[in-house]
C-alpha cells in the first residue's frame, strides 16, 4: 500500500469578496503595488496626522465670526459657481469647432491651444490680471488700476449679510470670461502659428490688455464716485460682447493680417474653400457653447433672481434668430444650406444678444440674432475679399456680431433704444465704446504680436511644417495616426 505525500498545507489566501469589514481595507491596500512594504503603510499612516495638521492650520487662519449664511446668500454662490462651471466649459466647445473646421494635420495643435489657453489664462488672471480689473486702485482714474498681485479671498461678514458674492467665486467667473477672450484668438490664427509664440500672447493678452480694457465697464460707481470711464459715461454691455469677445476678434484679427493667410487659400484674386475634416465634432462643438452660454449671459445677472430665466430665453431666441438667418442666407447666396454657416450663425446670434440680453425684449431678441445670422454670412466674404484669412469665423461671429450686438443695445433696450423712443443718446454712446476698444485692441495687440515675433524670428511657422501639419511640427504626433496621412 502507497502513502500518498501531501505538500505541506498552505494557509489560503483571503480573497477581499470573502473579507470582512475590517480585514477588507487592509487587503486593498495590500493589493495596490507599493502599499505591500511596511515602509510603505508607515508613510501612509503620516497621510492623517498631516491632513489633520493641515485642516488645524486652515481652520485657525480662515476662522471668521460670520452669521448666520442666508438662503440668498447661498443661492447666489451657487448659482455663479454653477455658471462659471458651464462658462468654462464653453473650452470644450471652442475646441470641437476649431478643430472640426480645419484639417485633421492641425488636430493636435488646435486641442493643445484650446486646453493650455484656459490654463494660462486662469494662471495670469490670478498673478495680476483680475487685481488690475477689479481689486486695485485707480492709477488713472476710470482708465488703469495696478497695485499687488493676487486677491484677498477673505469672507467677510458684510458678504454674508448683504448677500453678495465672495471673492473666489466672483474671480472664478471673471476668470472663465478671460479665458474666453484668449480662446477666441485661436480661431484666427489657426493652422499656421508658433505654439510657444502663441502661449506668450495669450499670458500678456489675458494677464495685463484685457484687465485693463475691461475695467473701463465692469468697474461701477459707487454712489455716483469713480468707476471706469464708460461705466460713468453710460455705456451698457451686459455680459461682454465688446469687453470680450470683440476685443478677443480684434486681438486675433491683428494677429492672422500679420501671418498672411494659410498656402493655397487664395489663388490670385479668388479665395479657395480649405473644408474642415469633421462637422460633427463641429456641430456637436456649436451645441456645448449653446449650453455654455446660459453661464455666460445668465450668469452674469451675479444673482440668482428673477431676471436669470428672462436673460436665458432671450439668450435662447437669440441663437435661434441668428442660426435661421444665417441658413436662410445660406440658401440664397450659394444655393444650398451651408452646415458650417448654420454654425457660426446660432453663435453669432448668441454674441448678437449678450451684450444687452436683460434689456431687450423678446422679440427684439430674436430680431437681433436674426440680423446677426446674417451679417456673419456676408462678414465672412467680406474679409475674404480683404484677403484675411480667417478659418473658422472667428472674427465674423465675435467681432463683427459684437459690434453689432453692443450697437443693437441703442436701438432695441426697452429703457434707453431709439427704437423704443429713447432718441439717439444711448446709440452715441455704445458707438463710442465700440471704436474705444477696437483701437486698443487693434493698436496694443499690434505692438505685442510684433515684439514677439522680432523676439522669436516670427510668429509663423515655416512653410514645410504648415504643409506637413502643425501636429508632426509643432507636437510631433498625430490625433488620427490610424488614418492615411493623404486624408490631410
Amino acid at each position: 500500500m502507497t502513502t500518498a505525500l501531501h505538500p505541506p498545507s498552505r494557509r489560503r489566501k483571503a480573497r477581499l469578496q470573502e473579507a470582512s469589514l475590517l480585514e477588507g481595507p487592509m487587503l486593498l491596500l495590500q493589493s495596490i503595488r507599493g502599499f505591500k512594504s511596511n515602509r510603505a503603510m508607515v508613510w501612509l499612516a503620516c497621510a492623517p496626522l498631516a491632513l489633520m495638521g493641515l485642516g488645524v492650520f486652515s481652520l485657525s487662519a480662515h476662522a471668521k465670526d460670520l452669521p448666520e449664511l442666508s438662503a440668498a446668500f447661498l443661492a447666489n454662490n451657487l448659482w455663479l459657481l454653477i455658471a462659471a462651471i458651464l462658462v468654462i466649459f464653453m473650452n470644450a466647445g471652442f475646441a470641437m469647432v476649431e478643430a472640426g473646421m480645419c484639417r485633421q494635420k492641425n488636430a493636435v495643435n488646435i486641442l493643445a491651444k484650446n486646453l493650455v489657453v484656459f490654463t494660462l489664462a486662469v494662471t495670469a488672471y490670478w498673478f495680476i490680471g483680475y487685481k488690475i480689473m477689479y481689486n486695485a486702485d485707480w492709477v488713472i482714474p476710470g482708465v488703469f488700476k495696478f497695485g499687488g498681485l493676487f486677491f484677498d479671498p477673505t469672507v467677510t461678514s458684510e458678504m454674508v449679510t448683504g448677500n453678495a458674492l465672495v471673492p473666489s467665486i466672483d474671480f472664478l467667473f471673471q476668470a472663465a470670461f478671460a479665458g474666453t477672450a484668449a480662446t477666441i484668438v485661436s480661431g484666427l490664427v489657426a493652422e499656421r502659428i508658433k505654439f510657444g509664440e502663441f502661449v506668450i500672447f495669450s499670458l500678456i493678452l489675458v494677464g495685463v490688455l484685457y484687465p485693463i480694457s475691461g475695467s473701463w465697464q465692469w468697474n461701477f460707481p459707487e454712489d455716483g464716485v469713480g468707476g471706469g470711464w464708460l461705466a460713468r459715461l453710460g455705456f451698457i454691455d451686459f455680459a461682454g460682447s465688446t469687453i470680450v469677445h470683440s476685443f478677443g476678434a480684434w486681438s486675433g484679427l491683428v494677429g492672422a493680417a500679420l501671418l498672411g493667410p494659410r498656402i493655397g487659400k487664395f489663388v490670385g484674386d479668388r479665395p479657395q474653400a480649405i473644408p474642415g475634416h469633421n462637422l460633427a465634432i463641429a456641430t456637436l462643438g456649436c451645441l456645448i457653447l449653446w449650453i455654455g452660454w446660459y453661464g455666460f449671459n445668465p450668469g452674469s445677472v451675479l444673482a440668482m433672481n428673477e431676471t436669470v430665466p428672462y436673460v436665458a430665453v432671450t439668450t435662447t431666441l437669440g441663437a435661434a434668430g441668428g442660426g435661421i438667418g444665417a441658413m436662410v442666407v445660406s440658401q440664397f447666396t450659394s444655393g444650398k444650406p451651408d452646415l458650417t454657416m448654420i454654425i457660426n450663425g446660432i453663435l453669432a446670434g448668441l454674441v448678437g444678444v449678450t451684450a444687452g440680453c436683460d434689456g431687450f425684449s423678446m422679440p427684439a431678441a430674436w430680431v437681433v440674432g436674426f440680423i446677426a445670422g446674417v451679417l456673419v454670412v456676408f462678414s465672412v466674404s467680406w474679409l475674404d475679399s480683404l484677403k484675411i484669412d480667417d478659418p473658422v469665423g472667428a472674427f465674423s461671429v465675435h467681432g463683427t456680431c459684437g459690434i453689432w450686438a453692443t450697437l443693437a443695445v441703442g436701438l432695441f433696450n426697452v429703457d434707453k433704444g431709439l427704437f423704443t423712443g429713447h432718441g439717439f443718446s444711448q446709440l452715441g454712446i455704445q458707438l463710442i465704446g465700440v471704436l474705444a476698444y477696437g483701437v486698443w485692441a487693434v493698436v496694443t495687440t499690434f505692438i505685442v504680436w510684433k515684439i514677439i515675433g522680432a523676439l522669436f524670428g516670427g510668429i509663423r511657422v515655416t512653410e514645410d511644417e504648415e504643409k506637413t501639419g502643425l501636429d508632426i511640427g509643432e507636437h510631433g504626433m498625430e490625433a488620427y495616426p490610424d488614418f492615411a496621412s493623404a486624408g490631410n
